[in-house]
């Protein structure tokens, strides 16, 4: 994992991308390759006192949109039915879900979320967006419904698709 500190540029970007002002950043956990926020790690409790399981947050509109697209084409039923149909792929499952609860445990103890992690882990796949937000800040292998997530959208890490949603030159 390549945690960075959150900086107040990092937020602004963020806070363009969501279209709202960002709220209870922890640091940022994935980037583009230009330097702007992919994913966000959150408070496991916001600041208003409300329990927030979406520990890792797909905030870029452009990886947002392609994995959005993914759950209209009924990926998620897809990788549900492998999560039925493999072991091996639903033990590392499970595996994602231990190392999110781990990681969000780091950050604080909120009794209310015990034991949920995000995307529907350990047995369902929920949110394509969660799940690839998580495999993108853990790093390829840690979360393998998220990584095919990751390989079958048209979204791409490692080409910038910040522009228009951003003004790259502001951000950095």
């Amino acid at each position: 994992m390549n945690l960075t500190p959150v900086t107040e540029s990092d937020i602004r970007s963020v806070s363009i991308q969501l279209g709202r002002e960002a709220r209870d950043i922890v640091a940022v956990a994935a980037r583009c390759i230009c330097g702007n926020p992919i994913v966000v790690q959150t408070s496991p409790r916001l600041t208003d006192g409300t329990p927030f399981p979406t520990m890792y947050y797909l905030t870029l509109p452009a990886a947002t949109a392609a994995l959005s697209t993914l759950e209209a084409q009924g990926v998620m039923v897809e990788l549900q039915d492998r999560l039925a149909a493999e072991p091996e792929f639903a033990a590392a499952y499970e595996r994602a879900h231990e190392s999110y609860l781990v990681d969000r445990a780091a950050l604080g103890d909120v009794p209310e979320i015990e034991g949920i992690s995000a995307g529907g882990m350990p047995t369902r796949v929920k949110c394509l967006h969660a799940l690839a937000g998580h495999a993108l800040a853990a790093g390829p292998g840690v979360n393998l419904v998220g990584d095919a997530a990751l390989e079958l959208c048209s979204w791409k890490q490692n080409v910038c698709q910040c522009k228009p949603a951003i003004d790259v030159d502001v951000v950095n």
